[in-house]
């Protein structure tokens, strides 16, 4: 069986920002309230976790829109390569999306592009949404990726939560690895959210 280290190193978040790992430390402290969506949040078992957030000078509903209409994605996240709801209607408890990104070449496996189907879990509009789901390509799966967004409003602006947990086989090979590559990947989800809204 090849190694899963150059694989990881070319690893994609469920969430599906490409994540050429960069160091990012895992955050294992206590959930918060803040960590639920109408009291469900990520994986507790899970030995991939990354937790991080970051102050965006918008009005929430500016950023709540650009996170939850995920069909407009690729305009604003370059490793988004299509975008499909499964459902007709607003974004719900309960809704469906599948989508692709690309993976690199790495020494034991081709490039490959993943594609990804997101279950939404829970939603409170204007405050939290939590979705899971898979992510398979060629060489690469992560069997559950499962995602929580939160979203405060604070003096001079909302702050955004975002928590995320991958679970499987090929992925828990070398935790630190893929933890490395999920954290890379929510900090550019967050960079790329931040001035998308920021510029609006």
């Amino acid at each position: 069986m090849p190694s899963t280290r150059p694989l990881l190193r070319a690893a994609i978040t469920v969430t599906g920002i490409l994540a050429i790992a960069a160091p990012a430390q895992a955050q294992t402290a206590t959930p918060s309230p803040s960590s639920t969506c109408r009291g469900e949040g990520v994986d507790p078992g899970a030995l991939i976790r990354h937790r991080t957030d970051t102050l965006i000078k918008a009005p929430l509903s500016t950023i709540w829109k650009l996170q939850t209409d995920v069909e407009a994605w690729p305009d604003w996240q370059a490793p988004v390569l299509t975008m499909k709801r499964l459902d007709p209607g607003p974004l719900r408890k309960g809704s469906r999306f599948r989508w692709t990104t690309p993976a690199q070449a790495t020494p034991t496996t081709p490039a490959t592009t993943l594609t990804i189907t997101s279950t939404v879990r829970q939603l409170q509009r204007g405050s939290c949404i939590l979705w899971k789901g898979p992510a398979v390509g060629d060489g690469l799966r992560i069997d559950e990726g499962v995602h929580l967004w939160t979203f405060t409003k604070v003096k001079g602006g909302v702050r955004v939560h975002t928590d995320e947990t991958w679970t499987g086989d090929q992925v828990e090979a070398d935790v630190p690895m893929a933890t490395e590559a999920l954290g890379a990947g929510l900090e550019q989800w967050l960079r790329d959210l931040k001035a998308t809204a920021e510029a609006q």
